[in-house]
């Protein structure tokens, strides 16, 4: 089986290898950092993932290959789905996003046949899949212009791109993998011998020497060094904006931004947005990129990064529930709470642009249960961007009563534990379905993400009977709380459970190992992992039990 590397191990750092700061979370890098592969359960088949190596040059002529080991299994996916198995190759600046081709500076080279930069495609060269071999090159001795070009199975398919030196302004280019569903392995020239021969004049980047190459930025050290932003604000009130523009000028952080929206670009096909071509369920898609997150989210807490939640975060439960497993991260609050003028403005202005996303109950729901966060065990501090404290704490108070006031009638809670309904006395409604397994948090509750990022605790979005395919939530199908401000982490029995016992496995679709290529086999079958069902430590999600251990991490 291959094993997946912890970033605390030894390694020679003068080496060319995979970047394991340089990648995304959801790519699992090979201890010898040759080799890797994507995550591929439920959701993250959708996802594109990416990894850049340690090293760039910019000088001289410079070439790595790479080959497809394996088209991971995929069967889960709808199919409907354009291009299950794929992976792009090139070059790109280090300070750019692991979408390769994507944007400035990004130079990919794609399986069906197209290369890519700035998100414009163009036909190039041929497709290519499972065993083939991509050879790689730079050109920076071409003249006025930096050439790339790229080879098939020792087949030359000449020059892609043509960049200006001046443009590129003697900054690095790095060698760069951007893959869905494929397992890949490098030669950027520890190999004895190439799988193929090189074009005369062409040097591995492994052998360029040391003082002629540029190494890519490094992560923090130790904990104490890494940064976790936690963004809090009611939707539509520009969190996301800030999170982006902060993100972009501070780029030595090397912010990884956590949230739906940035799940949804690495969904991506042809360089467009799923919702401008996609035919299947919309709701259903959301839900599994909320399924996406809650387990990057989980990764994220091993990895000494600089990170962004870019979520509501507006429940006192779940502010503290998510800080906790960063204990040792400098932890901060970012609060956006504009004007309730300039959030209903914000709110229409996206509606235009996106369609609308958030159901109107869902925010008087998240308005009843608003809680400004406090420096104290779980937080390092607290910044208010737009209105400060005082005039946000009057602003919230006024949304906690109008979220209140719009909530069902006082006089019914409909609680599934005992198959009805039945009066509490509570001051307003309160829909409760606490379903699933013992102790598992009863049902589906998208407190790790609504419609655009962000959590509202025990209220779906989405309807139960969309739900019922996946295991992860433990069955059941919780609704709504009014005002509350409950966690609700007690686990419940008797919830709406459908087509799905207590106790399935997250993922139910991969059962065993895939092996084949060179690199081992990259299992992802699942086996319980304390009250989550995930894979134990080795696993290509590599997410151990200790991780888990805290029920109160058994929901984002």
């Amino acid at each position: 089986m291959l094993h997946t590397l912890e970033e605390e191990e030894d390694f020679d750092d003068t080496l060319v290898a995979i970047d394991t700061y340089n990648c995304d979370l959801h790519f699992k890098v090979s201890r010898d950092r040759y080799s890797g592969y994507p995550l591929t359960i439920e959701g993250f088949a959708y996802l594109w993932s990416g990894a850049r190596a340690s090293y760039g040059v910019n000088k001289g002529r410079v070439c790595f290959e790479m080959k497809i080991n394996e088209e991971i299994s995929v069967k889960h996916l709808p199919s409907s789905e354009p291009d299950p198995h794929v992976v792009r190759i090139g070059w790109s600046l280090d300070t750019c996003n692991t979408q390769l081709g994507e944007e400035p500076f990004s130079y990919g080279y794609g399986g069906t046949g197209k290369k890519s930069s700035k998100c414009k495609f163009e036909d190039y060269g041929e497709k290519f899949g499972e065993n083939d071999v991509l050879g790689c090159y730079i050109d920076f001795d071409s003249g006025e212009e930096v050439e790339m070009a790229f080879s098939k199975n020792g087949k030359w398919l000449d020059v892609a791109f043509r960049v200006s030196r001046e443009e590129l302004a003697e900054r690095p280019l790095f060698p760069h993998v951007l893959v869905k569903n494929c397992a890949i392995e490098f030669n950027f020239g520890q190999k004895e011998e190439p799988f193929f021969p090189l074009p005369e004049g062409y040097t591995f980047i492994q052998d360029v020497p040391l003082e002629n190459r540029m190494r890519g930025t490094v992560g923090p050290a130790i904990k104490a060094d890494c940064e976790l932003l936690m963004m809090v604000g009611l939707p539509a009130s520009g969190k996301t904006t800030w999170a982006l523009k902060h993100a972009e000028e501070h780029p030595a952080k090397n912010y990884n931004i956590l949230g739906t929206n940035a799940i949804m670009e690495k969904m991506k096909v042809m360089g467009l947005r799923r919702q401008k071509n996609y035919s299947g369920r919309w709701d259903v898609l959301i839900q599994q990129a909320t399924q996406c997150l809650n387990r990057l989210i989980q990764i994220a807490a091993r990895k000494k990064r600089n990170y962004i939640l870019d979520q509501t975060n507006v429940y006192g439960s779940a502010q503290r529930r998510k800080m906790r497993p960063f204990e040792g991260f400098q932890r901060k609050a970012i609060v956006i709470c504009p004007t309730d003028e300039d959030l209903k403005e914000r709110t229409l202005k996206r509606t235009d642009e996106e369609g609308k996303d958030v159901p109107d109950h869902a925010v008087f729901e998240m308005k009843a249960n608003f809680v400004l966060p406090e420096a104290g065990e779980f937080l390092d501090n607290v910044t208010f961007i737009e209105l400060q404290r005082e005039q946000a704490d009057t602003l919230v108070k006024q949304y906690n009563e109008e979220g209140r006031k719009a909530g069902p009638p006082p006089d019914k809670r409909f609680d599934n534990r005992q198959g009805g309904f039945r009066g509490r006395g509570a001051p307003y409604q309160r829909y409760d379905n606490r379903g699933g397994s013992q102790g598992g948090r009863g049902g589906y509750q998208s407190q790790g993400g609504n419609f655009r990022g962000g959590e509202v605790e025990g209220f779906s979005f989405l309807t139960a009977f969309a739900l019922h395919f996946t295991g992860y939530n433990h069955g059941g199908y919780q609704q709504n709380r009014w005002g509350s401000n409950r966690d609700g982490a007690a686990g419940g029995q008797h919830g709406y459970n459908r087509n799905q016992q207590s106790g399935v496995s997250y993922n139910q679709h991969h059962q065993g190992q895939y092996n084949k290529g060179a690199t081992g086999s990259y299992s992802q079958g699942q086996v319980n992992c304390v009250k989550w069902h995930l894979p134990t430590c080795g696993s290509p999600s590599g997410i151990c039990s200790s991780v888990n251990s805290s029920p109160d991490l058994q929901t984002f």
